[in-house]
């Protein structure tokens, strides 16, 4: 296992950026950016072992902040917040109090903002032991920033084990009454650029829940039963083979099947070619399945790649959208004295 470090270019205010790589030993390297804690690239070995790109994003920070990609903002890679998902009307209550957010994403306030966790520089510190490698960042969301209450400090860290386990350990305090709801917003494709899409790879999600969402994918409060709709990940199956019964497709919060607090399966992900293998573990009650509907073909990445429609998904585990103002859903809100705690683990392998 190993760990280095190398400049990663400057943000237009100056700040300088850096790119930290680790490597497992068996086959797994992730690179990470305190820019927006964007994890721009993840190889894993396949079937033959041969090491392949299974992440979305670019190799260099000026792709990340340029203004074809500000323009279609897919979060690529990015640590999301102070609120990941969506909130309805970009309003909420709290403690008597009625706090405002920016409008970003139709009528609704999305992923934290104008500017959001996904573009702030995180201060990053290098962590190791015998049996994983990583990098901790540390964010001081202060009192007010994109309309959030409370002096918010967020740390989240990325360790990378021998065993080729991605774990993200979120964790954040406050001093102030707040709300919150962070997560990862990679996209995969397993198969290392060797297919134009990503519908058949073959997904299992164990949740006999959804929750249902309206035209601007607000939720209703209703969550209906899985079983016997387009919805229905509990066997494994490819991702296209219902998501033309999903208006827009898929991009809807999964209630997780849970029988305690602790780690749970959240989603499962084989690509037949490559035949990789993706797990998905996680502490927390959802998790967004979003099959890339947004994505154009504006915009390439590694390789060259062209990032069409349905190229990528993302697994995020995360609360539930707009929670703060659904009193039926596990509660956001984050007091002082209380610590933010999540975490989730992303396990690789071959069949």
């Amino acid at each position: 296992m190993n760990i280095t470090k190398r400049p990663f270019g400057q943000t237009p205010d100056g700040a300088a950026i850096d790119l930290y790589t680790l490597t497992s030993g068996n086959g797994v390297t992730i690179n990470i950016t305190n820019y927006g804690g964007i994890i721009t690239s993840l190889l894993t070995p396949d079937k033959d072992g041969l090491p392949g790109e299974i992440v979305l994003g670019f190799d260099q920070l000026q792709d990340y902040l340029s203004s074809a990609y500000i323009a279609k903002c897919p979060y690529f890679g990015a640590l999301i917040g102070r609120y990941g998902n969506r909130i309805a009307r970009a309003q909420f209550t709290l403690e008597g109090n009625t706090y405002t957010l920016p409008i970003n994403n139709g009528p609704n306030h999305l992923h934290g903002g104008i500017r959001g966790f996904d573009k702030v520089v995180w201060q990053a510190q290098e962590v190791m032991d015998k049996m994983t490698v990583g990098v901790r960042l540390t964010y001081l969301s202060k009192d007010g920033e994109e309309g959030y209450p409370g002096n918010l400090t967020a740390t989240v860290t990325y360790l990378l084990s021998r065993d080729n386990e991605l774990t993200i350990a979120y964790e954040a305090v406050t001093d102030k009454a707040t709300i919150i709801n962070l997560t990862n917003h990679s996209y995969f494709n397993l198969s290392n650029g060797a297919m134009p899409d990503v519908l058949d790879h073959e997904l299992t999600i164990p949740a006999d829940r959804y929750v249902a969402v309206d035209q601007t994918l607000i939720p209703t409060g209703e969550l209906p039963e899985t079983k016997g709709t387009a919805m229905d990940f509990t066997t494994r199956h490819p991702i296209g083979e219902g998501i033309n019964q999903v208006p827009g497709g898929y991009d809807h919060t999964f209630v997780l099947n849970r029988s305690g607090d602790g780690l749970t399966v959240a989603a499962q992900v084989y690509e037949p070619i490559s035949e990789r293998v993706m797990e998905v573990l996680t502490t927390e009650p959802g998790i967004q399945f979003y099959s890339g509907n947004f994505l154009d073909g504006t915009l390439r990445g590694h390789g060259g790649w062209v990032y069409s429609k349905h190229y990528g998904f993302c697994l995020e585990t995360q609360h539930f959208p707009d929670s703060p103002n659904q009193p039926g859903f596990p509660s956001t809100t984050l007091l002082p004295g209380q610590t933010y705690r999540s975490t989730t683990v992303y396990r690789f392998s071959t069949r």
